[in-house]
């Protein structure tokens, strides 16, 4: 939910200002215009209400920060100012006091601010007030007289007491009108407005996340480009290398020790020569992975297909890691749409889980499970034996830049756009003390509390739609 008007930092100010008119608008309506409006006044209790209202108006001005940081705290204050009302209308005339309408004030805030139980705890509570005053009020012909000095100089008399019974019973009823409108309408009303603004805020966020990775793919275009002339230039200058080691060794086969010599400078352009492939390999799926995503092309694979695939990439390009892939039978059959995009993502998490258990048990390894939800939905879930990701940065990891010890967290969030685009989610969770992963049936998988488990939720696709 985005921040409203009951947590901004307006609100507490705001909130005072109010408080303080109110205060205000009694005192001035005491001293001066009780003749006016025909109140009916009991002096001393009014005094002690005063007190509190004004002790109560210092405290709020000291607290008023906190007060409103919280929906809890923000409805402790309006039912005290609600309260604190009730008991300025009941020593001023209770039931026939002009001014009672001001009881929808709180409720209105309520409805707007809180959730929907505290404009309805508010309605509750003032109508029942206002029943109890309009209920010990004093008889109608006294009733009658109080309200004659105040309309005298209008020209406003009612004669029988029938009349002035009706009257306020009226004043009751439009009183709980109001109330129900504002908890019913009002509220709604609001809910819509935030509920709005949470997609709002949603949709800025979403843009500013697609304005960061568009501004990473073009940096990452111009880098490609860059890089490919280096890598050419390495191509020519290993290739040489190998020519000239090759020719060493021959030249040298008499020789035991001049043999030996060159066997062991061959092995360097030859380790060189495989950096270099897996360089011109991923430069070369960079490219095809920009012109797929650009012409929206995608392919239905299977889920068995896609896990081979994952294990077979990881065996190539991260040969020191050791994955265990587990399927569920049902799931094992069905497809789903993958683009480019969708194997380097979950080969950046199957890098990350081992980077983690390589730093807690100095051994990359990592489970990979791929179970169906609702039928209709492929969850694949990647668990480590790693420490586990900070509480404060898991919420924030894949959804912006985050700074940690291994960068800004790039590949997370470039993964977790890769999913949102295949209609996929990615959610991190750390491992419970008592859970079991349901990776792995064997020791070291089951046994751990530890770890980060990264759950890839992608769409099934139905017999129909899979072309079977």
């Amino acid at each position: 939910m985005p921040q409203s008007f009951s947590h901004s930092p307006l609100a507490a100010n705001q909130l005072i200002t109010l408080r303080a008119l109110g205060l205000l608008l009694q005192l001035v309506l005491t001293f001066f215009g009780a003749d006016a409006f025909g109140l009916s006044l009991k002096t001393e209790p009014l005094q002690y209400v005063f007190a509190i209202e004004l002790a109560y108006l210092g405290v709020t001005l000291w607290l008023r920060h906190g007060i409103v940081r919280h929906s809890g705290g923000l409805f402790i204050s309006l039912l005290i100012d609600t309260l604190l009302w009730i008991s300025w209308l009941y020593f001023s005339g209770g039931a026939t006091n002009a001014f009672i309408s001001l009881l929808l004030l709180p409720i209105a805030i309520a409805a707007v601010t809180l959730p929907s139980w505290a404009p309805w705890t508010m309605a509750a509570l003032t109508t029942a007030a206002y029943s109890l005053m309009l209920f010990a009020a004093p008889d109608s012909s006294d009733m009658a007289g109080s309200m004659h000095s105040a309309h005298a100089h209008m020209g406003h008399e009612m004669a029988d007491t029938g009349g002035m019974n009706s009257h306020f019973i009226g004043m009751w009823l439009n009183f709980v009108l109001s109330a129900l409108v504002l908890t019913t309408s009002v509220a709604l009303i609001s809910r819509r407005l935030r509920a709005a603004d949470a997609r709002l805020a949603a949709l800025r966020e979403s843009q500013l996340r697609q304005e960061q990775l568009l501004a990473l793919g073009t940096a990452s275009a111009q880098m490609s480009h860059q890089l490919a002339t280096p890598l050419a230039t390495l191509r020519l200058l290993v290739d040489e290398a190998m020519e000239e080691a090759a020719e060493n060794a021959g030249n040298g086969a008499g020789n035991n020790a001049a043999a030996g010599a060159a066997a062991g400078v061959a092995e360097l352009p030859a380790e060189m020569d495989l950096a270099l492939r897996r360089c011109e390999s991923t430069l070369s799926e960079l490219r095809a992975a920009t012109e797929a995503i650009r012409e929206r092309h995608q392919a239905v694979v299977s889920v068995e297909a896609l896990c081979n695939s994952l294990a077979d990439r990881v065996l190539l390009l991260m040969p020191d890691v050791s994955i265990e892939i587990q399927f569920d039978k049902t799931v094992q059959a069905r497809r789903l749409c993958s683009d480019m995009s969708l194997l380097p993502s979950l080969l950046a998490l199957v890098d990350n889980g081992a980077r983690a258990s390589r730093q807690q048990t100095g051994e990359a390894r990592v489970w990979l499970s791929a179970t169906a939800v609702d039928n209709n939905r492929l969850r694949l879930t990647i668990r480590d034996e790693g420490k586990g990701i900070d509480a404060a940065q898991l919420q924030a990891l894949g959804a912006r830049p985050v700074a940690s010890e291994q960068g800004l967290g790039m590949a997370l969030m470039l993964t977790h756009a890769s999913l949102e685009r295949l209609g996929g989610e990615l959610v991190l969770s750390n491992m419970s003390p008592d859970a079991t992963g349901g990776i792995s049936s064997r020791g070291a998988a089951t046994g751990s509390s530890s770890g980060c488990i990264a759950s890839v939720y992608l769409p099934l696709l139905c017999a129909e739609e899979a072309g079977l």
